[in-house]
């Protein structure tokens, strides 16, 4: 009998320190009322494989096919930027190259590519954006169909610590609201956390923000938020989001008026819906680099002219975004476009020559009997009407078609 009793103590000594060790080897900060399920398969550690984003890789924000919204004169974006809708749905924003629609109040700053739509994206741009915004939802796909994910906190994640895995919202949406989520690599610079959830996520409150916390050599780049719609990141202001969101509806950034920069380290893809946001850093490669962008050169404005002429010979040149009208009743006409401006000419008088080595808009109607010569040698478009010209001759080396009636 003591024999028996003392192999069930030993079983039970046994039992005891192997639970022990196991406490000791658990990740810390895992919140107490975690269901036993989710704390074995989290002590684990186990790390998915990190999904392809392909083409998407090197964009920071992508608008699905709606655009982007900026405001306020902080927001800087370290990547590409992209839609498959019109330029003109990207507003408060500058590249290199272009300025979107930005005013004294609005203003950010993109250090990469801009890909979209027309006016200001070409027909390859546009191809290209359709491309990234595939391999986009390719991703989605991909991180929705990870099996075995557990949701830790009954869809809470503030105040957890996580190693890596996949994790799933059983009622289909996460919060980090109540306090910080920290994400705990363990050492393993390859470690990869998944987070799906059907419906939506919402890190910080309208009055607090809230981060997440990268520790022991955790990196942005490894972590994924899969969201079945929108996604509402930080409307206070300030805080700091770690990750590659992609979602299937919007995503908005802080709220209009917080002068508190909301930083995202990763990239923000929106399948179909605008993406929207208020003094936000957004930094592709998950590392929050300082942006430095020159401002672009933008030529001034000129206003509307109308030029008329009887005899003597006319001149207009157009370097900046203006728009010009001439209107030539006599002499020789010279004009040159070399912006991105719109030229209307209406000629009833004699010679008309015209020069577009830019990317704006010419259009020609000549009544009148003198040669018409038209040199295209920009991107824009050329539209030349010359019913009673004696001869006209039309030399195109740009992108865009041109038309003569």
């Amino acid at each position: 009998m003591r024999t028996v009793t003392n192999k069930l103590l030993n079983g039970i000594g046994i039992l005891a320190m192997g639970a022990f060790i196991a406490s000791c080897n658990s990740p810390m900060g895992l919140s107490t009322g975690v269901d036993a399920d989710a704390q074995l398969a989290s002590s684990r550690g186990i790390s998915p494989v990190a999904s392809s984003l392909g083409l998407a890789e090197t964009f920071a924000v992508f608008g699905g096919g709606a655009g982007v919204t900026n405001q306020g004169t902080m927001t800087m974006i370290d990547g590409d930027m992209g839609t498959t809708g019109a330029s003109t749905m990207i507003t408060g924003f500058h590249s290199a190259t272009f300025s979107y629609a930005e005013t004294p109040l609005n203003v950010g700053a993109v250090s990469g590519d801009v890909y979209t739509n027309a006016p200001q994206g070409t027909a390859s741009d546009f191809e290209y954006a359709k491309l990234v915004i595939a391999d986009a939802l390719i991703a989605f796909n991909d991180l929705a169909s990870r099996p075995d994910g557990i949701d830790p906190g009954a869809g809470q994640l503030g105040g957890l610590t996580l190693v890596p895995g996949v994790y799933k919202s059983a009622s289909g949406a996460f919060l980090i609201t109540g306090s910080d989520l920290t994400l705990d690599a363990q050492g393993d610079p390859e470690a990869v956390w998944i987070f799906q959830m059907a419906s939506s996520l919402t890190v910080g409150t309208p009055l607090a923000s809230r981060s997440v916390i990268l520790v022991n050599g955790a990196e942005a780049g490894n972590v994924f938020w899969q969201v079945g719609s929108a996604a509402t990141i930080n409307g206070a202001g300030g805080g700091t989001m770690v990750g590659t969101i992609i979602t299937r509806a919007g995503m908005t950034f802080s709220t209009a008026g917080n002068e508190s920069v909301t930083t995202l380290n990763g990239k923000a893809l929106s399948l179909t819906a605008a993406i929207t946001m208020v003094n936000t850093a957004i930094n592709a490669d998950g590392i929050p680099d300082e942006v430095i962008i020159e401002e672009p050169v933008v030529e001034p404005i000129v206003s509307a002219v109308t030029i008329t002429g009887s005899s003597a010979a006319s001149v207009v040149a157009v370097p900046g975004d203006g728009f010009i009208i001439v209107d030539n009743d006599g002499g020789l006409v010279t004009v040159t476009e070399v912006g991105t401006g719109t030229i209307d000419i209406d000629n009833d008088g004699g010679i008309m020559t015209a020069t577009n080595t830019g990317n704006g808009i010419m259009t020609i109607n000549s009544d009148a009997t003198g040669v018409v010569t038209v040199t295209n040698t920009g991107n824009g478009n050329v539209t030349v009407n010359a019913t009673g010209a004696a001869a006209v001759t039309v030399t195109h080396t740009g992108d865009e078609d041109y038309v003569y009636e």
